[in-house]
């Protein structure tokens, strides 16, 4: 039984313990039971124990209970180390030496041969050293990583940090490490040393708690780094960990080791230097050839251990007890094993058929396959399909014997074409969970045959796998990824108008991610590029929508770029116009956001926007007119034509593909979407433009952006619980992006706040508001009205609390100042604003209580909440308890439960 927590002494099981870890993370019971591959029942009954022996009433005080307790959520993270498949053997010094040397020293590299035992040997003193650790250990597994530019991405994904829009994967990466205390483990660093060091070195001078060993053939060569040699599995005499390591495996075969002869095991484990890899393989021969055979196999290659360092022939012994196995097999599953050494992750039987060639039956594969998995030089997951993957050591051997035999462009060209049929079905298939496993399981074979056709040479191969690759990436929710991938095909393109294609499917990842100015430079560059070509309306268009990127999306640039920029490059695009239709609607557009910086209600401009877009058929230059367009109706208090819009920008949007061009219009238009059903009192339509939102590919990993409208909707509606348990979920993600600053989310965490205020946890509240101001919102635009939003939640808790005089005082604007109201962002408000700055009104008893009613009666008009609330309070104010209790029913209808237990509430008043 596990005792958790001090104060209560009551005893939890560790299954109530993992349970009661993610109630504290605020987890549904379905999403428990989906992470614990349990049943809901089964959870249910475990919620039930726990309230029980921990005397708590609800569910709520049981994850308040659970935040407080110590270490509980960080045992949860020591469930990250692999579990050997094996039982480990020996090592007892090197293990407490290695432990010691991480007490003392923050960077340790575990060096030594492949074959060694490092990776086993750091696993195990992970698994030692984690309980001292707050949030325990990490394993990062960096064998199927191929370019050093993405161990800081393999290491975030790992531990839990998404890919970012607004910040690059290092600073998430430091910002969601800065405050815990854990030791990582990177394995296999020896291919990726210069990735390896700058991430290390950023995450030890960030990162003051964490502890990091890495497994490498060759030291880092870092100043800070200790290196901790591993030397090979003891012989002494006739035993030591070596003999015991061979009679282990040799009984896990056989059940008997009664015939060993110790002495004989001793003199085999010592030729072969006490290498793990080539004792495992030495044993699992053992049932077919005995200790005859493999004396008499290993004698035969003990002659090319003849020169170099100890290392070298550490080396040497393990390629010799390789070399020896591989000749031990059949001509053909020596060849099976090199065609499947292309594979860097898990392939199954079809693949492998695919690789060895036409000439080989299924049947014959497969039983090839079994023998090498046999043989211990393929690891075999069994399942359905069963899949099969070469250990490290061993597929590089394979690719090693590939080229000496002639057969490594052959079978990398096989590769390649299966990597492309792959990709191929995945673009035909609708993404959802399967599609994702299948992507995430071929991921790492597409980048290795991307890096084989460019060292090849094959720089049109190279391109287009690129380009293929970059586009399931984005889909996949890796737009950071995809954005490079394009960038790379730009590089290696044979034309001047394919780089320029894939330059701006780049700025477009780039926009989506809301990386501004990386989107400003991949425009400029496919610019002058198309203008060196003769594209003058290409270039022409991509000047014109750095123009709009400019003064449409602010909030996505790094720094600040004036309006005088936007100017310039609108002047330069009209200079390079041919006239073409499409030209001229990207830069109407940019003429129609330069305008409404000057003047918020000029839909002039707009309109003549729409129209030329939509006679170019230019789906994302229209998308974005519409956006102005609605933007301008927004600020002239015309909400019904912003709706319209909306609906017909949704038509728009129909007839585009989800891919990196139109990313930035999907997201932009569900946001928009969401705020104008917000404003016209469609609840419902606000949530499901929320919840599109976040079902969209490129936000998967980012809770905080993906979450943020429906955080929204659900504090309007009053699903408070939801936004407790979503909110959670928004601060980790935020929190996990580097708390980055994102004025545009300042709404959501005050919606929060409020939440939490009307729960009567002011402590939340207070908390979340401090989340609101570094998010980006500046304290005194927060306790002005200027925003629209922040003065509605204000005044919506002190009505809650009973206290109109406060409310009155929160809403100070006029509900007619057009300085406030003459802005799209503040607009959409002001229906909720001026329903409430009437019913404070009369609940505070002010004198000019019935001209608030009456007047408010316009600013509502669009909206039946805000209505039915000005109506409310006028029947308040005439002491009309009957038309008050009716009022109950009209927000039923409208979907806003809040608002109709506020009704029955003000009813007893």
């Amino acid at each position: 039984m596990t005792t958790v927590g001090a104060a209560k002494t009551a005893d939890v099981t560790a299954r109530e313990a993992e349970v009661l870890a993610l109630i504290a993370r605020h987890l549904t019971n379905a999403e428990i039971a989906e992470a614990l591959f349990i049943s809901t029942r089964t959870v249910e009954t475990h919620v039930s124990a726990l309230l029980r022996k921990l005397q708590l009433p609800d569910r709520r005080s049981l994850a308040r209970h659970a935040e407080g307790v110590p270490g509980l959520l960080a045992a949860q993270g020591r469930r990250a180390l692999p579990a050997p498949v094996t039982s480990f053997i020996g090592r007892t010094t090197e293990r407490a030496a290695l432990a010691e040397t991480l007490a003392e020293h923050r960077m340790v590299t575990a060096t030594g041969p492949g074959g060694v035992g490092k990776t086993r040997l750091a696993l195990m003193v992970a698994a030692d050293v984690a309980p001292a650790h707050r949030d325990g250990a990490w394993f990062v597994d960096l064998v199927q990583v191929t370019d050093p530019a993405m161990v800081s991405a393999a290491v975030a994904e790992t531990v839990g940090v998404p890919e970012q829009r607004s910040v690059s994967v290092d600073v998430a990466l430091v910002a969601s490490l800065a405050g815990r205390d854990a030791l990582l483990v990177l394995d296999n660093c020896e291919h990726l040393l210069q990735g390896v060091r700058d991430c290390v070195e950023r995450i030890l001078t960030g990162c003051p708690e964490i502890t990091v060993l890495a497994t490498s053939r060759t030291r880092l060569m870092v100043p800070y780094e200790r290196v901790f040699a591993v030397p090979g599995l003891s012989v002494v005499d006739d035993r030591g960990d070596a003999v015991d390591l061979f009679a282990a495996r040799v009984a896990a075969a056989t059940g008997d080791t009664a015939l060993l002869d110790g002495s004989r095991v001793a003199g085999l484990c010592r030729a072969l230097d006490g290498m793990a890899l080539a004792i495992e393989l030495a044993a699992a021969r053992y049932s077919t050839l005995g200790l005859d055979g493999l004396e008499a196999g290993l004698e035969e290659r003990l002659r090319f251990l003849t020169a170099g360092t100890r290392a070298d022939d550490r080396h040497r012994s393990l390629r010799d007890a390789i070399d020896w196995s591989y000749e031990l097999l059949s001509p053909d599953d020596r060849a099976l094993l090199r065609s499947v050494a292309v594979f860097t992750s898990w392939f199954d039987v079809e693949s492998a058929c695919v690789i060895a060639g036409p000439e080989h039956e299924r049947a014959v594969v497969a039983d090839g396959l079994a023998r090498l998995a046999d043989h211990s030089l393929l690891v075999v997951e069994r399942g359905d399909p069963t899949r099969y993957r070469a250990l490290e050591t061993i597929r590089q051997y394979g690719i090693e014997r590939l080229d000496l035999a002639g057969e490594l462009v052959t079978v990398g060209t096989r590769h390649e074409q299966w990597c492309r049929d792959v990709m191929t079905a995945l673009r035909a298939a609708e993404p959802g969970e399967a599609w994702c496993a299948r992507f995430d399981n071929i991921v790492d074979d597409v980048r290795a045959a991307l890096t084989c056709a460019r060292d090849q040479q094959r720089r049109v191969d190279a391109a287009t796998l690129a380009a293929d690759l970059a586009e399931l990436l984005f889909i996949r929710g890796r737009p950071m990824e995809a954005q490079r991938r394009y960038e790379q095909a730009a590089e290696l393109a044979d034309t001047q108008a394919g780089r320029v294609e894939y330059l701006r499917l780049a700025a477009g990842a780039a926009a989506s991610r809301f990386v501004g100015a990386d989107a400003l430079r991949l425009f400029r560059t496919a610019a002058d590029l198309a203008a060196s070509i003769g594209d003058r309306p290409g270039a022409s268009r991509d000047l014109a929508m750095m123009s709009i990127c400019i003064d449409r999306s602010p909030g996505i640039m790094s720094e600040p770029h004036t309006a005088a920029e936007a100017e310039a490059l609108l002047a330069e695009a009209q200079s390079l116009s041919d006239g073409s239709e499409r030209a001229e609607a990207a830069i109407a557009l940019a003429a129609g956001f330069d305008e409404i910086t000057r003047d918020a209600g000029a839909v002039g401009q707009a309109r003549r926007a729409v129209d030329l877009a939509e006679r170019a058929a230019d789906g994302i230059v229209h998308s974005a007119a519409l956006d102005l367009l609605c933007s301008v109706y927004l600020a002239v208090d015309d909400i019904p034509a912003a709706v319209a819009v909306v609906r017909r920008r949704a038509e728009v949007m129909r007839t585009l593909a989800v891919d990196a061009t139109s990313g930035f219009e999907f997201s932009d238009f569900h946001l928009m979407a969401s705020d104008v059903d917000l404003a016209a009192g469609d609840l419902a339509g606000a949530g499901d433009n929320a919840d599109a939102l976040a079902r969209l590919p490129f936000y998967c990993h980012e809770d905080h952006l993906a979450l943020a409208r429906r955080l929204r909707v659900d504090a309007l509606s009053g699903a408070f619980d939801d936004v407790v348990r979503n909110g959670e979920r928004f601060r980790l993600s935020w929190e996990r992006a580097g708390r980055s600053a994102a004025p545009n989310l300042g709404t959501s965490t005050h919606a929060v706040a409020m939440v939490h205020g009307m729960l009567g946890d002011d402590a939340r509240r207070e908390a979340w508001l401090r989340i609101t101001v570094d998010i980006g919102i500046a304290a005194e635009r927060l306790a002005g009205c200027a925003t629209g939003w922040a003065p509605v939640f204000d005044a919506l808790l002190a009505l809650h609390r009973d206290d109109p005089d406060a409310a009155v005082d929160r809403l100070s604007a006029d509900v007619d100042d057009t300085r406030v109201w003459r802005h799209w962002g503040s607009g959409l408000w002001r229906p909720w604003y001026a329903a409430l700055w009437a019913e404070a009104a009369v609940l505070a008893g002010r004198p000019d209580a019935a001209e608030r009613v009456d007047r408010s009666r316009y600013a509502a008009r669009d909206n039946p909440i805000a209505t039915a609330i000005v109506e409310r309070a006028d029947a308040l104010a005439a002491r009309d308890h009957g038309r008050l209790v009716r009022f109950a029913i009209t927000f039923a209808q409208l979907g806003c439960p809040y608002q109709q237990a506020r009704t029955g509430k003000l009813a007893a008043l």
